[in-house]
């Protein structure tokens, strides 16, 4: 047999075993009788392609495409709970700013638009694109005495509406900023358009965003910093299982912490961990807590 033949006859060898992995597995989940989706289908053929060891044919897709591919297949799967910016990291304009004070804000948030609040978060009466504020800049007109003309109406959405009915939505009512709601029609975040896009093609950073940084940071002796908005499923890979244990419904180790305090903590506090370890708060406000550091469980010496 030829050369050429062989080679190919391997690598079809190769895709069968990785495809009879795959229904395999898909059976031992569905049963026999599973009638594939298209979605599966599509999945299957990605999980083969990945799993063939062959040089890559010329035009073929990059890798980021298949990720892109992946991405979108379960880009349906999540609602507007799940993405977006969350209520303790929304930067807002309470309603009784002035238009110098804004100014300021847009200057400092680098955002194009920003959400309006009366009294707090939990009443959001609209938003402020900044091209309303340069336009009032950029002209003779005399700055206003509030800001209550520039506010514009968002989007308000259920956490639980899924992406795409949202991004449908948003492309319909042009608008690019909704607020999220909770169950009890308090804030519980904000999207936009580009959030809903990066969900399929990954971050987009630009010149105004801050270079990201890692959110645990092993330090000596054991103990690790870590921004309090990581996950506890990475701080439980990462660190230690013990700490992603736990049965309130929190995701952060911020969200950890209030649950540990009973309260939110206030910088200089060291909660206990029934693991061992201790969370020392280093930085947070009335609202929230920003960075914690983890000192690891002392170790029992054993009395001879």
């Amino acid at each position: 047999m030829p050369e050429g033949q062989s080679s190919a006859g391997n690598g079809d060898s190769s895709n069968s075993e990785s495809g009879g992995l795959w229904r395999g597995l898909r059976a031992l989940l569905f049963g026999d009788d599973h009638v594939d989706t298209l979605r599966e289908r599509i999945e299957e053929v990605i999980v083969e392609h990945e799993a063939d060891t062959e040089a890559p044919v010329a035009g073929d897709l990059a890798p980021i495409e298949l990720q892109m591919l992946k991405n979108l297949l379960h880009f349906g799967e999540r609602d507007a709970g799940d993405v977006g910016v969350p209520r303790a990291d929304m930067l807002a304009v309470e309603e009784q700013t002035s238009f110098d004070e804004l100014v300021k804000l847009f200057a400092e948030a680098g955002h194009s638009r920003l959400p309006v609040y009366r009294d707090d978060l939990d009443t959001v009466i609209g938003m402020i694109h900044v091209k309303d504020v340069f336009a009032i800049l950029a002209s003779d007109t005399p700055r206003p005495d509030s800001i209550q003309q520039l506010i514009r109406q968002p989007l308000y959405v259920p956490q639980s509406m899924g992406t795409l009915d949202l991004l449908a939505r948003m492309q319909q009512s042009r608008t690019h900023l909704a607020i999220v709601l909770d169950e009890y029609s308090g804030t519980e975040g904000l999207i936009t358009i580009e959030d809903l896009v990066e969900e399929i093609v990954g971050e987009i950073e630009d010149e105004h965003d801050e270079a990201p940084t890692a959110l645990m940071v092993p330090l000596d002796d054991g103990m690790w910093e870590a921004d309090a908005r990581a996950e506890l499923e990475d701080v439980a890979e990462t660190i230690d299982a013990r700490l992603g244990e736990v049965e309130e419904d929190v995701d952060t180790l911020g969200g950890l912490a209030f649950v540990l305090a009973g309260h939110v903590p206030e910088p200089g506090e060291v909660l206990d961990h029934p693991s061992g370890w201790k969370l020392e708060i280093l930085e947070g406000d009335s609202r929230r807590v920003l960075r914690l550091r983890l000192h690891p469980p002392t170790p029992h010496i054993e009395e001879e």
